[in-house]
């Protein structure tokens, strides 16, 4: 005899955002790169909750630490990103798909312009001439949401690609040129 009665599942439980859950940074990390580790999945957890203040808050914090070295670790999570969400190759439509993304998400954050969307994917992909750029700071907000964007679409957890991207800047930092 089967019970037709429907099963009765208990809800799952709420996850915390990111930007709440505690993340132990390896301790031999320098404080500055934690500190760009902490406002980048801050600013990646308030994208995903489309939460305009904690973003502000969160790129505020990164615009007090080290751009260049941050402007670095967003270049490469977006460069990883791109490699692998379009790991047959990356064409001109693909560049185009992620940047109109891009600009469709960030509707919540009415104040970005789409040249800094450029900016940030011709940066990465190593395309653009920094002596034309009309800044000479990278654009965290931008590249944040160009990450948040192909985060999404790898599907992939945040902390990863900072921690892989970490260690590449890192790596390429400490190695000597011949």
């Amino acid at each position: 005899m089967t019970d037709s009665s429907p099963v009765s599942i208990p809800p799952a439980p709420a996850s915390a955002p990111p930007s709440r859950v505690p993340i132990a940074w390896p301790a031999e990390w320098p404080v500055e790169v934690r500190r760009i580790a902490d406002a980048t999945n801050d600013a990646l957890a308030a994208v995903a909750a489309r939460d305009p203040i904690a973003f502000d808050d969160a790129v505020e914090l990164l615009g007090r630490s080290d751009s260049t070295q941050a402007g670095h670790v967003h270049a490469e999570m977006v460069r990883t990103l791109l490699e692998e969400v379009h790991s047959d190759g990356l064409t001109g439509e693909n560049v185009q798909e992620v940047l109109g993304r891009t600009v469709r998400g960030a509707d919540w954050l009415p104040n970005l312009d789409i040249a800094g969307f450029v900016e940030v994917l011709t940066g990465a992909l190593g395309v653009a001439d920094v002596e034309q750029q009309s800044r000479t700071k990278p654009r965290p907000a931008h590249a944040l949401l160009v990450v948040a964007d192909l985060l999404a679409v790898r599907r992939g957890r945040a902390e990863t690609y900072l921690r892989r991207a970490l260690a590449e800047v890192h790596r390429a930092e400490t190695i000597e040129m011949p």
